[in-house]
């Protein structure tokens, strides 16, 4: 078994006994009887709901940073989640007579002791493999100018682990440094070392395809393989650690890959477009009093319209008209395409408006109408995407499914400012069309309910 599922596993193992453990020790303090018997087939629904709410959020993953303010703010978002769905099944879904029926007040106490105690000991076991990862390697094997680009992609990433820089070739290219990294060696060299031990290594990550590796060097790579050193290549190493699609990777070929289930299968559209229509229908009427309420405050501070409407690009690049609360002051629609930070342009209630998020509420209606989904990549200005076209190669990818209210970009990567931003979003939007799921779009959501408590974003 692997290190990282070893921890998962363990993590899983401790959180199934911390509910039974908590559950039960809140019942008995509530005086809330049990019989002389432990609640435990009668958790069987609380453990499935906080398992699926702690994946959501890589609650599992020994990747995750879980000493972060963003993770523990995520980690209490789930569970309270988890918490809500448990009040909902056990008093309205399960027939009378059931022993969690006995209170409520037990289910709600016991999830308040659980965020903070099944915290404690995902922090303690990250700071351990923090402290374990910092002396194992990641071993990147490419030329100067692709090490460069890996090494800055590391920085911007924030990844702990040390990078060793190695070359297929002494000959082909001179020796050079990367910033960050090691000094270059030759990758045969390098071999030894990790096989006898003498060089801890997390992975190995090919830049060149397998048609550069001699016979030589793939065999012992696939003696380390089977020996537990992962390897990857390096567009497979941004899906798994990063969950981005690598530019580079990019061209007109790329989307007969596997995957794309909901580009290409009508089953999925389908399911999807019902789920929106559902819970956007839910969603306008509880967003309708603080639509109005905001649209009387945008009103009263300068007596503009209320509403912002603009044409953005949809599904397989059709146009059409997006709604906003209006959060800027009327003004030259040539001027700057981007809201930067500070704006003079935005008014007093559109600030509140952006950092709550509350302006894009009218856009439920967009989901309503079938020009937008409810998660999906972030709707464009017409205007920034004819621009967009013509610098990024294959920028009209993601296009093939429709734009979303939020989606993986939005909560991956700040607001975009400018075409380099737009480059760093387009990575996670295109995750999202090809490694589309259900359970992705739940991840999704919690993440977004943090964004907007948190007020990121704009």
């Amino acid at each position: 078994m692997s290190s990282a599922r070893k921890v998962a596993f363990l993590l899983l193992l401790l959180d199934v006994i911390c509910i039974v453990v908590v559950f039960n020790l809140v019942s008995y303090l509530r005086g809330v009887p049990l019989g002389g018997e432990w609640l435990l087939s009668q958790l069987l629904g609380p453990i499935l709901l906080h398992i699926f709410a702690v994946y959501l959020i890589d609650g599992y993953s020994a990747r995750t940073d879980m000493i972060s303010l963003d993770y523990t703010s995520q980690h209490a978002i789930a569970l309270v989640n988890a918490m809500l769905v448990t009040l909902l099944m056990t008093f309205v879904v399960v027939p009378g007579g059931f022993e969690l029926q006995s209170s409520r007040l037990v289910i709600a106490l016991s999830y308040v002791v659980l965020v903070p105690v099944t915290l404690v000991y995902r922090r303690g076991l990250y700071l351990r493999l923090l402290h374990r990862r910092g002396t194992r390697n990641l071993v990147f094997v490419g030329d100067p100018a692709s090490s460069r680009d890996f090494g800055e992609e590391c920085r911007r990433m924030a990844t702990v682990q040390p990078v060793i820089y190695t070359t297929l070739s002494p000959g082909s290219t001179p020796p050079f440094s990367v910033e960050g990294g090691s000094a270059t060696r030759l990758f045969s060299d390098l071999l030894l070392d990790i096989r006898e031990g003498r060089l801890p290594v997390e992975a190995i990550i090919l830049r060149e395809s397998s048609r550069d590796l001699a016979p030589v060097l793939s065999q012992q790579l696939v003696q380390l393989y089977f020996s537990g050193v992962a390897t990857y290549t390096l567009e497979l190493f941004h899906e798994t650690y990063w969950r981005k699609i690598p530019l580079y990777r990019l061209n007109q070929t790329w989307l007969f890959q596997e995957g794309f289930q909901i580009a290409r299968e009508p089953v999925f559209d389908r399911l999807k477009r019902a789920t929106d229509i559902f819970l956007a229908s839910i969603g306008l009427l509880l967003a309708a009093p603080f639509i109005f309420i905001g649209g009387l405050f945008i009103w009263l501070e300068d007596r503009g319209p209320v509403f912002f409407a603009q044409n953005r690009v949809g599904k397989n690049h059709e146009l059409f008209r997006l709604y906003k609360l209006r959060s800027m002051r009327i003004g030259d629609a040539s001027g700057d395409p981007y809201t930067r930070q500070g704006d003079t342009r935005v008014t007093h209630t559109g600030r509140f408006l952006r950092a709550t998020r509350i302006d894009e509420f009218p856009q439920l209606w967009n989901v309503l109408r079938g020009d937008m989904s409810l998660i999906g990549p972030r709707a464009e200005w017409s205007r920034l995407v004819e621009n967009y076209e013509r610098e990024i190669p294959c920028y009209h990818f993601r296009h093939l499914v429709k734009p979303g209210i939020t989606g993986w970009a939005q909560v991956n990567y700040p607001y975009g400012a400018n075409l380099e931003d737009t480059l760093r979003k387009l990575q996670y939007d295109l995750y999202y069309i090809r490694h589309f799921s259900f359970t992705l779009d739940a991840s999704i959501v919690l993440k977004t309910i943090h964004v907007m408590l948190f007020g990121k974003g704009r």
